[in-house]
Parts: C-alpha cells; sequence; structure tokens
C-alpha cells in the first residue's frame, strides 16, 4: 500500500493587487564613503546579524491590543544598507505572504512587516511562518469556493482549531528506498549479533578444551605434588681423579695435574657409577630394594617388592644422579632418599666402589709393565750366562785363555828367531865372502839357518793352519772374540733390561690413581624433592604445548582440505 507524498506548496494563490510604492526620486545620489574598518565587526556585533534565540513570547489573549510598531527605518534604501542576507530577505518574503500583506519586492516585505509590528527575523515570527505553512497544507484540503482566512482572521482560526480536538494523523510510510535501507541495517545487525554468539560460542569451547587438556591435568599434577608426593632427601658429593706425578719424565708430565690426564679415568667411573652392576653391589650392601619398597612411600615412587632388575634399575638412574664436569675435573654425585641418613649411607658406599674401580682401572696396566720388565731382565741373565759359559767351554777346549795372548807369544818368538836367522845369515855370508871359507865352521851356520827357518814356518803354521797339535791360533781366537763379544752384547743387554725394570716399575707408580673426596657427603635438613612449584609449571607448559601441535595441526589439515 503506498500513500500520496504531501509536499508543503509555496505561492499556491495570487496575492490581492497591491498599488505601487511612490517612488523617491533623489536629485543626486550621494556618494558613500567607506571607512578603513568598514568590514571590521563592531564591538557589540554577535556575528548573528541581529537574528535572536531567544525563546518565544507565549501567546496572548485574543483581545489583547495589538503590539505597537517597532520602530526601525521605514524607507527600501535605508533597509537596503542594514546588510540582511538572502536566507532573511527570503524569509520576510515568505512571512508577508502569510500575513496577507501586499510587498512588491523582499525589502518591501520587510518594511511592511514593521510596519504591521511583526519582526520578521524574531523567532516567534518564524514559529508561525511554519504554522502557516500547516494552514496552507489545511487551506488545500478544502473545499472549492471556500475563501482561507488572512490576516487577523487567520490568526482566529488557528484559535479556533486550537480550541478543536485534534486528531492524530497517520504515520508516513517509509519510502521504498528507506526500506531497503532499514532492511540492510536489521540485516548487519543479525549478522553481527550472529558473529558476537558464534564468537561466544567458540570461546567458551576453546576454554571448555583448554580446562580439560590442559588445565585439568595441571591441577592434578599440582594435588600430587603438593599433597601426594613422598619427600626426598639428596646428599650430594663432589670429587676428583688425580695422577702421581713422582718421578715422571718432562715428557711425560706435560699433561699431569691437568684434566686431560684423567678425563678418560673420570669419564669411566661415571660410567661404572651408573651401571647395573652398581646396583647390585649398592642393593647387597646397602638394601636399595628394600628402602624404596616401603609402604609409606606414595605408589608412584615406591618399588614393587616384586620388581624386575630393569625397573629397580629405572628407579637408580633416577634417584642416583652423577655428572662430570670437564673443564674443572670434578665428578658431582647426587643420591636421593626418604631419609637423610640413607643418602648419606649410599653416598658413602658409591665412593668406595668407585675407588675400588679408580685402583683396578690402572692395575693391570701397572702388572703388565712389571711384569714384562722382569721378564725381559730375566731372559738377559739367562742368556749373558749362556754366553759366558760358552767362552770358558771354548776356552778350555783350546787351551788358551786369550787368543790375544797367544797370538802375541807366537809373534814375539817368530821376532826372535827371526832375528837369529838373519844373526846367522850374515855370519854366513862373512865366511863366504873369504876366499878359503873354513867349512868346519860353516856347517854349523848352515844348520843352524836351516833349524831357524824350520822354526819360524812351524809358528807361522801355527798361527794359520791347523795341524796335529790342535786348531790354528786364527781359528781359535776367531770363536773366542766372538764369544767374547756375545758374552758382552749379553752384558748390555742385562744392563738395558735393568734400567728397563727400573724405569718400568716408576711408570707404573706414575700410573697410579687416587679418588680425592672435594665434598663429603652430609644429612639434608630439608627434603629437595619434589620441587612442587616448577614441576607443576612444567607439566602446564607440557600439556600447553601439545594441545597448541595438535590445535595447530588439526587447523592445517582443516583448510588444506577445505582448498
Amino acid at each position: 500500500m503506498t500513500t500520496k507524498l504531501k509536499l508543503s506548496r509555496f505561492r499556491i494563490r495570487k496575492p490581492d493587487p497591491v498599488a505601487p510604492a511612490p517612488r523617491v526620486v533623489q536629485s543626486k545620489p550621494q556618494v558613500q564613503q567607506i571607512a578603513d574598518n568598514a568590514f571590521m565587526p563592531d564591538p557589540d556585533d554577535d556575528g548573528f546579524a541581529g537574528q535572536s534565540f531567544l525563546p518565544p513570547e507565549k501567546p496572548k489573549q485574543p483581545k489583547a491590543p495589538p503590539p505597537p510598531a517597532i520602530s526601525g527605518p521605514q524607507d527600501v534604501e535605508a533597509i537596503r544598507h542594514e546588510g540582511l542576507t538572502g536566507r532573511q530577505l527570503r524569509m520576510a518574503r515568505r512571512l508577508a505572504q502569510k500575513h496577507g500583506l501586499p510587498a512588491t519586492s523582499d525589502f518591501d516585505a520587510v518594511r511592511l512587516l514593521r510596519r504591521a509590528g511583526i519582526d520578521p527575523f524574531q523567532r516567534s515570527a518564524l514559529m508561525e511562518l511554519v504554522a502557516g505553512e500547516e494552514e496552507e497544507e489545511d487551506e488545500d484540503d478544502t473545499p472549492p469556493g471556500t475563501k482561507p482566512a488572512t490576516g487577523s482572521r487567520a490568526l482566529t482560526v488557528q484559535a479556533e482549531r486550537a480550541k478543536l480536538p485534534q486528531v492524530a494523523r497517520p504515520l508516513p510510510l517509509p519510502t521504498t528506498d528507506l526500506r531497503a535501507e532499514q532492511s540492510h541495517i536489521s540485516e548487519v545487525r543479525r549478522i553481527q549479533v550472529d558473529i558476537v554468539a558464534r564468537r561466544r560460542r567458540k570461546l567458551a569451547l576453546m576454554w571448555s578444551k583448554i580446562a580439560v587438556f590442559v588445565l585439568i591435568p595441571t591441577f592434578i599434577a599440582g594435588w600430587y605434588y603438593f599433597f601426594v608426593a613422598t619427600p626426598m632427601y639428596s646428599s650430594r658429593t663432589e670429587f676428583v681423579i688425580q695422577q702421581a706425578s713422582a718421578g715422571a719424565t718432562p715428557a711425560a708430565s706435560f699433561l699431569t695435574g691437568t684434566t686431560f690426564a684423567t678425563s678418560q679415568d673420570s669419564v669411566a667411573v661415571q660410567g661404572y657409577l651408573q651401571s647395573q652392576d652398581v646396583m647390585d653391589l649398592l642393593d647387597q650392601d646397602a638394601g636399595f630394594r628394600t628402602h624404596f619398597s616401603d609402604p609409606t612411600i606414595d605408589p608412584i615412587q615406591r618399588l614393587a617388592p616384586d620388581a624386575s632388575n630393569s625397573a629397580t634399575y629405572a628407579l637408580y638412574k633416577k634417584m642416583v644422579k652423577i655428572s662430570y664436569d670437564p673443564t674443572e675435573g670434578l665428578i658431582k654425585l647426587e643420591v636421593s632418599a626418604t631419609d637423610p641418613d640413607k643418602a648419606v649411607e649410599f653416598s658413602r658406599a658409591l665412593l668406595t666402589y668407585a675407588e675400588l674401580r679408580v685402583d683396578q682401572l690402572t692395575a693391570r696396566l701397572r702388572g703388565d709393565q712389571e711384569k714384562g720388565a722382569a721378564q725381559s731382565f730375566a731372559e738377559a741373565q739367562a742368556q749373558l750366562e749362556a754366553a759366558q759359559r760358552k767362552l770358558v767351554d771354548l776356552q778350555q777346549k783350546t787351551k788358551t785363555f786369550s787368543s790375544e795372548v797367544e797370538v802375541g807369544l807366537i809373534t814375539t818368538q817368530i821376532g826372535t828367531l827371526d832375528a837369529q836367522l838373519t844373526q846367522e845369515r850374515l855370519a854366513l855370508a862373512q865366511m863366504e865372502a873369504n876366499a878359503n871359507p873354513n867349512k868346519a865352521r860353516m856347517d854349523p851356520v848352515k844348520t843352524r839357518i836351516a833349524t831357524l827357518e824350520s822354526q819360524i814356518n812351524n809358528l807361522r803354521q801355527r798361527l794359520t793352519e791347523s795341524g796335529a797339535d790342535g786348531p790354528s791360533i786364527a781359528s781359535v781366537q776367531s770363536e773366542l772374540v766372538m764369544a767374547q763379544a756375545d758374552v758382552a752384547t749379553r752384558q748390555m743387554m742385562l744392563a738395558q733390561a735393568t734400567s728397563a725394570m727400573e724405569t718400568t716399575r716408576i711408570e707404573a707408580s706414575r700410573q697410579t690413581r687416587y679418588l680425592s673426596v672435594a665434598v663429603q657427603p652430609v644429612a639434608a635438613d630439608d627434603p629437595s624433592y619434589p620441587r612442587a612449584f616448577e614441576n607443576t609449571l612444567v607439566v602446564m607448559l607440557i600439556f600447553g604445548g601439545i594441545y597448541l601441535m595438535v590445535t595447530m595441526t588439526i587447523a592445517i589439515l582443516r583448510e588444506q582440505v577445505s582448498n
């Protein structure tokens, strides 16, 4: 259903003819001088061109005398020079038409309104103008032939209408554009409400998931750590493995006193204390399994009486913590137990095992070194004895104590005989030089010469050739020299074996390791575990991280599937 729009219409009636106003003829227009401050506002000017925004006065009684005429310039030219705006002039023209004043121009309308005692720029006059527009609409609805009221008659009609009961006009229906705009606004509002509700549902669902997967597990963990977990007392110990430096050579003692000299031993001891063998020894000596099977311990940390070795070893690694600092060479041992005295007992037992292991690490090395040196010394000594026995046997066999002495004696004999032979030959030569030599004297000389030559040949053969008398001096000398060289070699080897055995003994003593305890185990007064707040915070972070990863993974999978 649509209704016809009603619009305010102006100037729907022709005004009554008005006689033209007499013109004022001026002989000569006066030239107006513009001052320097013509465009400056007056001190009393408020910037609204004389308009009044005071509330309208209450309407007076119909029979009240008309208001006095407003004093002001009555000339049209004077009104022109007032500087009225176009809006003010249009309002004056409409107000003059409302009151039925025959105005020929806008300035004439101002003049006529002022003459009739109406201020065209007062708020009450403007309100009357609006009321007049409503009357015009009513006049449009009057039947034809009826003359509308003007002037004072209009005021009387308006007063009479005010006395009559007013009928409420029906509200104008909205236009199509207004309906579309209202529909769009309502749709946007509905979407906004839906988005807010959806966000609230998702927020509630998110917090419910966080509560189920993060907050509730954190609360359970905190309740366990604060109220259920059995307190554990820890005993801390620090010890270092040292190496003996006595008797070390400068080259061997280069790393002595540093952590690099015992780093392998420290790592080996650390691994040994974390092994299952040490756990078995600790269980046999100090009752590790029995202590942690006490019913007073909470179910999570308590060890079952029939627990396997794997479960016991897992608990052992949790209660016995060993760390090695390579910069300082310290091995730190921390043992936890429900009783502080029991923790100290476990620590002392582990220190004993570590000391035994440190001693065993180098015992085999030292034993092998000393055994090898002693065996080499014994072999060298036996070989020297054999060489000396061989030399003596050779001397007894050849009946020669020293080949050099025998060679010297034979050489001396040959020299002596050779000297005699030379003299005899000289004597024989002298005898033969005579003209009549004496044969009786020459024969003995020749005989001695032959004997000396034969003796010299025998001595020379004894030096180089073997005969019935035995081997030659040369062969005997060579055997004796070899035997003596063998003896000398064996003596040198024995000396080296003796030196090696002494060096090995010194090296073995240097290889000895010592375990020095820097911090003795002491019974604790306050429990060290569990750390309730830290553990609860860690549990919350772990569950929060798992929740975030799972949520992000699901979101990424949904996005991939939707694409």
